[in-house]
């Protein structure tokens, strides 16, 4: 049940980022991937992926696995978010050639 739980938060962490990124800039979007998948979708996915592992071992401490995937889950949000604060805007280049 623990495991449904998690991956469900995970999948309606992604949802959201995807419906807040809808229409959005190329900045805006790394922005809130980036959040969502250091908040969100990291640590509930590593938790799910860890007990999943060690239940198939049938070993308990398989599960820091999840130890293991969630800095790398981490970094990749991290990642996205220094992306999206440092990107430079180009929409405003292009907003010209539609006036």
């Amino acid at each position: 049940m623990a495991i449904f739980i998690a991956i469900l938060i995970a999948f309606f962490g992604a949802v959201l980022a995807h419906i807040f990124t809808k229409g959005q800039s190329k900045k805006r979007k790394y922005i809130i991937w980036g959040i969502a998948n250091m908040v969100a979708i990291g640590p509930f996915l590593s938790f799910a992926i860890g007990i999943t592992y060690a239940i198939i071992e049938g070993n308990g401490w398989a599960a820091m696995l999840m130890w293991v995937l969630y800095p790398f889950i981490f970094l990749i949000g991290l990642i996205q978010l220094i992306i999206g604060i440092f990107m430079k805007n180009s929409a405003n280049k292009n907003s010209y050639k539609y006036h």
